[in-house]
């Protein structure tokens, strides 16, 4: 793509969001759901129509980086089949995979330097073009490097989106934002399961599904053109305009949140480093393990991740939430102490079992990472939400790939999967004991928990 192309499609909309007129259709508080949130996920709070303009724009782009992760999961099977991939190696093969998260440490802490948009954007355009380059892997070696580069952009793009949530959403409802968020973009996991259910039909088979993964790139002009700068950026920008030095680049970013947050950083980064260190094992080779242990065709799977995951999508929307009301550390170490005992019943249930405790897997495993990235933008600054968000990623990144390591170790030795994923599983725990030594962030205004200085008090 031509780079005048490139720079047309992330530069800033020509209007400017700040010096136009509030749209008054844009200003009365919204009292009933947008369609696009569906009953069964409560009813949305008393907000005004903007912020459910943002909500929608960037959970239609999380809606297609959950499907592109849900991918992975669901036809691991049918690639590790078709490219060669022996079962003893696959812990190795998807660790490398997420490889892609020690790129996207790089890219973050760009938005603290060029904005929200403008990365939410690149990021965008990054998924889905190596997201249609997956579909065309011929080995083993190619599929792995095309899916760290998706992962690269789709951690990012996730990310940023959180991050532009955050910062637009007022105090009160900031949980339920975040939360909501991701109970729509687990939407895309539902898609996946039911293009899943007809893979031994469609042409090409698993190769089909990650081309509808290029999708957005269809869809750019729209985003580009609805997609706003967040206010809390702009006054930012405006702010450290005549600064020396002007806006944080990468590396200045991460330093002043080492500085100046270690021990948030610290907290927040170890807590989801576990909780992916835990949860990965669960997840990653639920397909693979009712297909070859209870004999579960593609189709009952999806059946199982569209019912049961559907239900436990929920743990979002109840995390954030209760998150606003009750506070985030208590419901971060609930669901964190949930989490393991739904794994463990997963691997070691009966059949009739399996669906049932899929839901607390989902609910639970939802809930945590919602907690955890509410603090990964509430307890640190403007200038440095980018790099905090690039350092949650790097542990979660050594999380994901720890835990399918040690799953792989452990089917080296002999240990039977059952076994290894609930003894990782079990470290979630401490994720939750984690939690419990960060300041309660709940209901309080972003300025209020820190600024651009000396973090305050909690």
């Amino acid at each position: 793509m031509p780079t005048g192309i490139v720079r047309r499609v992330l530069e800033k909309p020509r209007p400017d969001a700040e010096s136009e007129p509030p749209d008054p259709r844009l200003a009365a508080p919204r009292r009933r759901n947008p369609w696009w949130i569906p009953p069964f996920l409560g009813r949305a709070p008393a907000i005004e129509e903007r912020f459910f303009k943002i909500l929608g724009i960037v959970a239609l782009g999380l809606f297609f980086e959950s499907y592109d992760l849900s991918l992975l999961t669901s036809a691991l099977k049918h690639i590790s089949e078709d490219l060669g991939m022996a079962e003893h190696e696959l812990g190795f093969y998807l660790g490398a995979v997420r490889l892609g998260g020690l790129l996207a440490f790089l890219l973050l802490p760009l938005a603290d330097r060029f904005g929200r948009r403008r990365m939410f954007l690149a990021s965008m355009i990054g998924m889905s073009v190596f997201t249609l380059a997956t579909a065309l892997s011929q080995n083993p070696l190619q599929f792995v490097a095309f899916q760290i580069l998706t992962r690269a952009f789709l951690a990012t793009l996730s990310a940023v989106g959180i991050v532009m949530l955050a910062e637009e959403f007022p105090a009160a409802h900031r949980g339920w934002g975040v939360g909501i968020l991701g109970a729509l973009a687990a939407f895309g996991h539902g898609l996946g399961a039911l293009l899943f259910a007809a893979i031994e039909v469609v042409p090409f088979g698993w190769r089909s599904l990650y081309v509808i993964g290029a999708l957005p790139l269809i869809l750019l002009p729209w985003f580009r053109r609805e997609l706003q700068e967040t206010a809390r950026f702009r006054r930012h920008e405006a702010e450290t305009a005549g600064r020396p030095g002007g806006r944080n680049g990468s590396l200045r970013s991460l330093l002043a949140l080492a500085r100046g947050n270690p021990r948030r950083a610290a907290l927040v980064g170890g807590a989801g480093m576990i909780h992916a260190l835990g949860a990965i094992s669960v997840f990653q080779f639920a397909a693979l393990f009712v297909q070859n242990e209870h004999g579960w065709a593609p189709w009952q799977y999806s059946v199982m991740l569209l019912t049961s995951g559907g239900v436990g999508i929920v743990g979002n929307v109840i995390a954030g939430r209760l998150g606003d009301r009750a506070g985030r550390r208590i419901v971060g170490m609930a669901a964190f102490t949930l989490f393991p005992i739904a794994g463990i019943a997963f691997y070691h249930g009966v059949g009739w079992l399996l669906p049932v405790s899929f839901i607390a897997v989902v609910f639970s495993s939802s809930a945590g990472d919602v907690i955890v990235r509410i603090f990964s933008t509430e307890l640190f600054p403007t200038s440095q939400r980018g790099a905090s968000a690039a350092w949650l990623t790097l542990l979660q990144t050594i999380g994901w790939i720890a835990g399918l390591w040690l799953v792989g170790v452990g089917r080296w030795a002999g240990i039977s999967l059952p076994i290894m994923i609930s003894a990782v599983s079990a470290t979630v725990l401490v994720a939750g004991l984690l939690l419990l030594l960060l300041p309660e962030t709940r209901r309080r205004e972003l300025e209020d928990l820190s600024d651009d200085g000396e973090p305050s008090k909690a």
